[in-house]
């Protein structure tokens, strides 16, 4: 008997049923279905260095478990000092046995290795049935020997399925075993109960400044009558002095 992988035979026996009474399909082969896993990084140093190539080959070859390539620039960019056909990246795509084998392998011993891991991001769906991942470290991966890598780096992963919505997508994914974090369904309802009390408080206080920007005016226009009498008064008297003055010369 040839080798099945353990999702797979997962995949066929309960992970179909699920799904066909989940979304009450008619026919058994419109049930989503994994295609392939792709997995890239992008090494944008490498133009000034072209070993970086060399090891991030060696690295995404050992977590795939298959032959990566380099994947070349389409054009000049002369701000970069990059050429057309210069290698800026390395990609594998898996299919099949060892598609299967892979996601096995980063769902029960890669993912749990993430530090302070809270789940995966249920917004990485792109509308038409395929999520994309990040990691940030690939030493989240056993098959990587810490005291052998260049420099910590991450890489892309985009499981492409043949669902036609991202809901069919995500329930395909949570049964072959990713988990995806609850975290903002359940921040909603608290966030939504939080403003109108900060509303309230804060219009208290700007009655009050209406109020003190309002006798400021008043008790300003009080206070000028009486200096305008009083200048009024110095101008006549200094007139009376003047007249007492001139009449006395004559």
């Amino acid at each position: 008997m040839s080798y099945i992988p353990r999702l797979k035979k997962e995949y066929k026996s309960n992970v179909v049923t699920r799904l066909i009474k989940e979304f009450s399909y008619d026919n058994v082969m419109q049930v989503p279905k994994l295609e392939k896993i792709v997995i890239s990084k992008g090494v944008g140093a490498a133009v000034n260095d072209k070993k970086l190539i060399d090891h991030a080959l060696n690295e995404v070859t050992e977590i795939s478990g298959q032959k990566a390539i380099a994947t070349m620039s389409k054009k000049d960019v002369a701000s970069f000092k990059l050429r057309k056909g210069m290698p800026v990246g390395v990609k594998v795509t898996l299919r099949g046995e060892k598609m299967y084998e892979f996601l096995d392998r980063f769902v029960t011993t890669a993912l749990p290795r993430v530090r302070d891991f809270n789940g995966v991001k249920s917004t990485g769906f792109d509308g038409r049935g395929n999520y994309n991942l990040g990691v940030t470290e690939q030493i989240i991966f056993p098959e990587i020997n810490i005291d052998k890598i260049n420099k910590i780096s991450g890489m892309d992963i985009t499981f492409v399925t043949s669902a036609d919505t991202d809901k069919e997508a995500m329930q395909l994914l949570t049964e072959l075993g990713l988990p995806f974090s609850k975290k903002n369904t359940e921040e909603k309802p608290k966030a939504e109960n939080k403003p109108p009390v900060a509303e309230e408080a804060a219009e208290e206080p700007v009655a009050e400044e209406v109020a003190e920007v309002a006798e400021e005016p008043v008790a300003e226009e009080v206070a000028e009558e009486p200096v305008a009498e009083e200048v009024e008064n110095e101008d006549s008297s200094d007139e009376d002095e003047n007249s007492e003055e001139n009449n006395k010369e004559n």
